[in-house]
């Protein structure tokens, strides 16, 4: 018998994907599940998938590769799509996609299989790591083959075969969860005009419901990565759900956004991300401190180019490469500690230090200071300025004033 290799979230897409792909293929069905930080959702898994129908379950722990290789170097970059997003799901489909794939080889299967829909942005990210790592792989999106249309629609197929689906048409959101984020789309959401209802926030507290009083954390970096909190040194994935812990007990990370999506329409989506919210305040503020002028303004027009890469699913791709290696020349000074106080929502930069820092005060200073002479600024004033003279004098001269 054939085999596919179905990256597996026993959500509902997944879970009914199993038993479609053994009555319209006759595949063996062999599901990978990548543990990525979602917790307790991968507990029931095994029996599920077993039950469901597939020959075999792998349940991959990618968490720390997750954060040192994926999340970091987005850290880094300063990557945010489009003002907003932190790109919790779009760096996690590559991953999960490179382990389908070497199971994939393992296995000796002949294809691979995935559950995002035909009008998202999984399915390139996905497929277009497949095809970097291993382009002689069929490919199989049943949401582009199959006659379901809706989420209801799936629920019902479910019902049918005895497959149980942790989301009902009661609360019909779809929801991706990770160490870093969790997304929620669909339903009520889809109308922009809407507030989010109260129960739609899972990882942070309301910012109206959180503590009275400001919370203040101390994150120490090394040479871009984060490193300690509060003076404690904690490894990746340690780091990032204690930053999460506090930061969603104090309302921080909920981001609210109609986005462009790959596929060409606008989408709306609320997703939170709490320790990562505090990891790019802080790191920014580092690097205001640590990077000259013109390698900050460089590396913000770089930041936006790096965060469509991610978001557009090429994380396989040359350019994404050779954007950190620049990165990573930038981050060899962005060494220090960030204060930050949070509270009720907002995350506010209460200090900075590092060993490699710009800020001269000597120079800056409006006090006495013997090394700077402010008469040369008119000098300066004058060349930086020559063009707009030079312009001036010419409409005058033109007739054009």
């Amino acid at each position: 018998m054939k085999k596919v290799v179905l990256a597996y979230s026993g959500g509902l897409d997944t879970s009914i994907i199993i038993p479609w792909l053994k009555e319209n293929y006759g595949y063996e069905v062999i599901a990978m599940a990548a543990d990525v930080g979602q917790g307790e959702e991968l507990d029931p898994l095994q029996e599920k998938a077993i039950k469901t129908g597939a020959a075999k379950i792998y349940i991959e722990d990618l968490k720390e590769e997750f954060v040192r290789d994926y999340i970091f170097p987005t850290l880094k970059a300063g990557a945010v799509y489009e003002g907003k997003y932190l790109l919790g799901t779009s760096f996690a489909r590559p991953l999960i996609a490179k382990r389908m794939v070497e199971i994939a080889k393992l296995e000796g299967a002949e294809a691979v299989a995935h559950g995002a829909t035909g009008k998202g942005n999984d399915q390139v990210r996905f497929e277009l790591t497949v095809k970097a790592l291993a382009p002689e792989l069929k490919i199989i999106a049943p949401w582009r083959l199959w006659d379901l249309k809706s989420r209801e629609e799936e629920i019902d197929y479910a019902v049918e075969r005895n497959i149980s689906v942790p989301v009902s048409k009661a609360r019909p959101y779809s929801m991706d969860r990770n160490l870093w984020h969790l997304s929620h789309e669909g339903a009520d959401l889809e109308n922009p005009a809407n507030e989010p209802k109260d129960d739609v926030l899972l990882l942070t507290t309301p910012p109206e419901k959180a503590p009275d009083h400001p919370t203040y954390v101390e994150i120490e970096f090394v040479k871009g990565i984060p490193v300690s909190v509060d003076g404690r040194k904690l490894g990746p994935v340690q780091l990032v759900e204690k930053l999460n812990e506090i930061a969603g007990a104090n309302g921080v990370g909920i981001a609210d956004m109609v986005e462009n999506r790959l596929v060409g329409m606008k989408s709306r989506g609320v997703y939170e991300t709490p320790g990562g919210t505090v990891l790019y305040t802080a790191h920014q503020e580092l690097e205001l401190l640590t990077l000259d002028r013109a390698t900050l303004h460089y590396k913000q027009l770089i930041a936006q180019r790096y965060a469509e890469l991610v978001y557009d699913g090429v994380w396989f791709h040359p350019l994404r490469e050779a954007l950190d290696a620049f990165v990573n020349v930038t981050q060899e000074t962005v060494t220090g500690s960030v204060r930050l106080k949070l509270y009720k929502g907002n995350c506010v930069p209460a200090g900075a230090k590092s060993p490699y820092s710009l800020y001269n005060e000597e120079f800056a200073t409006f006090g006495a200071e013997q090394v700077y002479n402010q008469k040369d600024a008119e000098g300066f004033i004058n060349l930086f300025g020559l063009p707009l003279t030079v312009r001036a004098l010419m409409k005058k001269k033109a007739g054009l004033e």
